[in-house]
């Protein structure tokens, strides 16, 4: 059976690209996305996998949405598959052409719903009447389209209890891949780590404030922006207002990735309702302990005082505290990191994800 999966971009690499990779390489699926950035199919380590490129993106808010979101609206490849996924924000905007088919949700679009005010509050006086007037229009477009998804398959229970508030859809939960066999563990060093996309929800500025009280340890924050994203000016305070003791890498490879991981004392997120987190289950089958908000999809993958930290109403001095408690045994976590994060193992998720599409698609095998 052919299959293609519609992707947003690939640029710059995140969890819901490392999902889409892990499954086209299972199903042997093409994967149809805009932005094709070759740096990040290098990082990413996904050479083997056939990608066609729709084009570029205007790189301008809320421009670089709207074209994304027509360009798959307008795509066609309906004669050439016989089965379609969709994942991201703007790809299921093809699910009218291409059926049949699933929509593998990430998260609705927040900006439309629970990070509507969030984002409001980041825009200047004079972008806010605009604000307002497109988020009604595209917001009505992004619903219609997910009308056309035959199913809909979240990433957490935390995206299932959105979808079903949001979108008055069902769906079924299946969680994201980590190939926990890529992972592995070494004698830490005197570092934290932390993985981000630099978003204002991510609040990466809490990690800051918190290692600007506590000087003697370090913190390397890896990650970048998706340019038309809007967040510039965001990342740039951060690094701007970051104490000698906070290292921002950018974009690295998912080898180096995977060896700051083995080396690091401890993992450090912050996103406020998270809809899944794939970074702590990959901390976690490093042997390392998570500290994470006691919220979101974060509730589903860390056992708190097992695996790590949760903290409830998080601040930056609440963890401060929580880095002092893990440094009196960082290395006593190794074994229940380990054999949580075998509960999210790649394996699971492709035998999951192929039983929904042979129901969708007798086909399929």
């Amino acid at each position: 059976m052919r299959t293609a999966i519609f992707h947003d971009w690939i640029d710059p690499m995140g969890g819901a690209e490392r999902v889409v990779i892990e499954l086209a390489r299972a199903i042997k699926a093409d994967i149809i996305t805009l932005n094709l950035n070759q740096e990040t199919i290098k990082n990413l380590e996904c050479q083997d996998i056939n990608f066609i490129n729709l084009g570029s993106t205007i790189k301008i808010p809320p421009l670089k949405q709207l074209q994304a979101s027509y360009l798959f609206s307008r795509a066609d490849f309906s004669e050439k598959y016989d089965f379609f996924i969709f994942s991201g924000c703007w790809a299921v905007f093809a699910a009218k052409n291409h059926k049949p088919n699933l929509y593998y949700c990430h998260a609705p679009v927040r900006v439309f719903y629970d990070l509507y005010q969030e984002y409001k509050k980041q825009l200047s006086s004079w972008k806010r009447p605009f604000y307002m007037i497109y988020i009604p229009i595209h917001k009505s477009w992004y619903e219609n389209s997910i009308k056309h998804a035959d199913k809909i398959i979240t990433n957490s229970k935390n995206t299932q209890k959105r979808v079903r508030k949001y979108l008055n859809r069902e769906s079924i939960v299946i969680n994201p891949p980590t190939n926990t066999n890529r992972f592995k563990y070494k004698p830490h060093k005197n570092f934290w780590f932390s993985v981000n996309r630099i978003y204002p929800h991510k609040r990466v500025e809490m990690q800051v404030e918190a290692f600007q009280k506590i000087l003697d340890e370090k913190l390397i924050v890896v990650g970048g922006i998706v340019k038309g994203e809007g967040v510039e000016k965001y990342q740039k305070n951060l690094i701007k207002n970051a104490a000698k003791n906070i290292q921002f890498r950018g974009k690295i490879s998912d080898k180096e990735l995977r060896e700051i991981y083995s080396e690091c004392k401890g993992f450090i997120t912050t996103s406020l309702d998270e809809d899944f987190g794939i970074t702590p289950v990959e901390a976690m089958a490093s042997g390392k302990p998570v500290i994470a908000p006691d919220e979101g999809g974060y509730k589903e993958t860390i056992i708190n005082n097992k695996t790590g930290i949760l903290i409830k109403d998080i601040n930056p001095d609440k963890i401060a505290r929580a880095i002092f408690t893990i440094n009196k045994n960082p290395d006593k976590y190794k074994t229940a990191c380990q054999n949580r994060a075998k509960k999210f193992d790649t394996r699971i998720f492709i035998r999951k994800i192929k039983k929904e599409i042979k129901n969708e698609n007798s086909n399929f095998s």
